[in-house]
């Protein structure tokens, strides 16, 4: 199981939609806080880039001691359909402080001193401190999750529903459809069904794996025990 910190981590560094929270009352619109891009640095800092004259930047310049307090809440959506969609969240807070001479022009790079930092997804809740998330490692997989699920889920959809095999009695007659993919196994999302129920199955990898030739071979080696009863 992924640490909260590697959780974290990982959300941090995909393609999640993420939203800067201001002190204060700003009449600004959502989409003017969503940062362009989003990095971590060196020393487990968050980096943001913003417009130069967005009301993040503007916000930032003009905090007392040059420190504003701010949370960057993330939100991740399954690449896929299915119900229950969100499958996380996570809030960091810190202070916010600009970089300035780094970005291109136009762009001002955003600096989030992490103070501590919250998940809450399909694995379950974790509060994560600084020096934990600093060295913590996003999943290897990140960065190609949902092209991947979207492919099992197109292109391998009767060996995905095979798994139910594996699931028990429970899955019988349901919809199977992958909705989490990371080193260690996938998650599969069952609906529908005598009982209309709605429920996940995590199918673990005999081990982890590091890159996408390892996700291959385990792919391989789970949808052989499914076919194989």
């Amino acid at each position: 199981m992924p640490s909260a910190a590697e959780r974290t981590r990982t959300l941090v560094q995909s393609t999640s939609s993420a939203v800067l929270l201001l002190p204060g009352p700003f009449p600004v619109r959502p989409e003017q806080l969503m940062p362009e891009e989003r990095s971590v640095g060196p020393d487990g800092e968050v980096l943001l880039v913003f417009p130069a004259d967005s009301p993040a930047v503007r916000a930032a310049t003009h905090a007392q001691d040059g420190e504003l307090p701010v949370v960057l809440e993330i939100t991740d959506v399954a690449p896929v359909s299915v119900p229950n969609r969100i499958r996380s969240r996570a809030w960091i807070s810190g202070w916010l402080t600009c970089v300035r001479g780094v970005a291109e022009p136009g762009r001002m790079l955003l600096r989030l001193e992490v103070g501590e930092a919250r998940v809450d997804d399909l694995w379950g809740t974790g509060m994560v401190e600084p020096e934990a998330f600093a060295s913590a490692a996003a999943d290897p997989l990140v960065e190609y999750e949902a092209e991947l699920l979207q492919h099992l889920h197109a292109a391998h959809g009767d060996q995905v529903r095979q798994l139910c095999a594996l699931a028990g009695d429970r899955a019988a007659g349901t919809r199977a459809v992958p909705v989490a993919l990371d080193r260690f196994g996938l998650r599969v999302r069952f609906s529908g069904g005598a009982g209309r129920r709605v429920f996940d199955a995590r199918f673990d990898f005999r081990e982890p794996v590091r890159d996408i030739a390892g996700l291959r071979r385990a792919m391989h080696q789970l949808f052989e025990a499914a076919a194989s009863g």
